[in-house]
């Protein structure tokens, strides 16, 4: 049986610079998060094996999991847990058959029909959003909003994990829709504390009742 983490915090260098990935992945951690996603849109692929595999070294003693975001590349050379992919990255049926059945596969989605299709090709959960406004990605669509989101939750039967928007102030009622966990990268990332903005939001998962 595949874990899949409530609290995934998405590593970015490119929102702020002060922190590297590596960097990031440990103060995420120590603030509890269980889930890290290296996200990386350039840069060498060298670079990038590189930086995955100090990262998955790091992830797999602390006991979380590890996912590289789109790079079914990157993630076979790192030795990855999964990957995330989106609408218009490497297909999920094929990116199964090269990672094989015990590696996490998560799929993006911001309508019922993308839910949907990611049920069908074997995604194990869902990034569903943008919940709010965000602008931490160049290529997200508009917000989808909690009734969105809810629907989500009680239509489609994987794990739904909220990203987009999401900060310590706003995430209790994306957390009430009864959404598996959250997604984060500038709540965490571009915050002077890392570690304790993660914790701050940890704390929020953990005492907020679930729908």
């Amino acid at each position: 049986m595949k874990k899949i983490g409530r609290f995934h915090v998405l590593t970015d260098t490119c929102l702020q610079t002060h922190f590297s990935h590596v960097e990031l992945a440990e103060l995420a951690i120590a603030g509890g998060a269980d889930t890290i996603q290296f996200r990386q849109k350039e840069g060498s692929t060298r670079q990038m094996i590189r930086v995955a595999e100090q990262m998955q070294d790091l992830c797999k003693r602390a006991g979380v999991a590890f996912i590289i975001n789109d790079r079914v590349d990157v993630a076979i050379a790192s030795h990855a847990d999964g990957v995330h992919l989106g609408q218009d990255d490497f297909p999920i049926p094929l990116a199964r058959r090269l990672l094989g059945e015990g590696v996490i596969i998560g799929g993006s989605a911001g309508n019922v029909e993308e839910a949907r299709k990611c049920l069908l090709e074997g995604a194990d959960y869902i990034g569903f959003g943008p919940v709010y406004p965000t602008t931490s990605k160049d290529d997200a669509g508009p917000a989808a909003g909690l009734d969105l989101l809810k629907k989500i939750v009680g239509a489609v039967a994987l794990p739904i994990i909220a990203i987009g928007g999401i900060t310590a102030e706003n995430a209790p009622p994306v957390i009430k829709t009864g959404v598996h966990g959250l997604a984060v990268i500038s709540a965490v990332c571009c915050q002077n504390n890392p570690a304790e903005a993660a914790r701050c939001l940890r704390g929020l998962l953990e005492a907020e009742p679930r729908a």
